[in-house]
């Protein structure tokens, strides 16, 4: 019997949060049979070029992706995330918003740093960049440093006693709107997805509401296969992508060593996307 062909539309790299270089993700692919596969670290595509010269290496098919945060202004002010696929990685609005992301995340690292140190919790930004690696600085990397020196006992305290909202060394990080991350995606040639939307808090009729809001945008479609989904969820995002006229997407979320529970392709076991979702996405390019 043939199967059909299964991919991965959402995974990270050290870009970002995972554990994975480009280059293995790809490789990873390859090895468990993907047809193709996207990359779609964190508010940046510093992996992009890696990932498609091995992908072109080794034959499969690496498609470009970003996955963006940005904050609905609506009820509790959710993080939402908005994927990008397929775009043009050279194109100069893209390069323009990686810049105007990385000067926003410095200017916060930089105050988290004051803060910390104003309260006797002596910190520089060299120290956390050295440990982030080259990759973007997290709170995980604030959290890493402080255990370092000593500050806290265990890196959860960080997070419990310094580094979270409304705690002494938190500062808020600034955010794209929806919108503009769309516009984004749209004029550097890409599909536009709504991430994970049951991880938001919304009900179904906000997730409509959010949608409705977005479609008008050049949204193009909706995660409906995700790893943390149950059956019900499935059903209910699918149904939600259908009356609203959106595209379905999927993706594992892959972080390799940091999500050790999610698998590339298949999630909890639970992910067979087909490379359908691709087809009639890849419609919504300019590539």
């Amino acid at each position: 019997m043939q199967y059909p062909p299964i991919i991965d539309l959402h995974a990270h790299s050290t870009a970002s949060d995972g554990t994975y270089t480009p280059a293995e993700v790809a490789k990873l692919a390859k090895t468990i049979g993907l047809a193709a596969i996207a990359l779609t670290d964190h508010d940046t595509i510093d992996g992009l070029e890696e990932f498609q010269k091995a992908g072109a290496a080794l034959g499969i098919e690496t498609i470009t992706g970003i996955e963006f945060a940005t904050l609905w202004g609506k009820h509790h002010r959710p993080e939402i995330h908005i994927v990008g696929l397929g775009f043009d990685p050279n194109h100069p609005v893209l390069s323009e918003r990686m810049k105007d992301i990385k000067e926003s995340r410095d200017i916060r690292n930089r105050k988290m740093c004051e803060k910390l140190s104003s309260i006797g919790l002596h910190i520089t930004l060299d120290e956390v960049a050295t440990n982030a690696g080259g990759e973007i600085i997290t709170r995980a990397h604030f959290a890493n440093v402080l255990l370092q020196k000593g500050y806290i006992a265990k890196k959860e305290d960080a997070f419990s006693r310094y580094i979270s909202t409304g705690l002494p060394g938190y500062v808020e990080r600034e955010f794209l709107t929806p919108e503009l991350c769309i516009q984004t995606i749209k004029e550097a040639g890409g599909a536009a997805i709504l991430a994970h939307p049951t991880l938001y808090g919304l009900n179904m009729e906000q997730l409509e509401e959010l949608c409705g809001e977005l479609i008008p945008c050049g949204l193009d479609g909706i995660e409906c296969q995700y790893s943390t989904y149950s059956p019900a969820e499935t059903k209910a995002i699918t149904a939600l992508a259908e009356k609203m006229h959106l595209l379905p997407s999927g993706g594992s979320d892959f972080h390799g060593k940091n999500k050790p529970n999610i698998h590339l392709g298949s999630g909890k076991s639970n992910l067979a996307i087909p490379y359908s979702f691709w087809e009639e996405l890849k419609k919504r390019t300019k590539k």
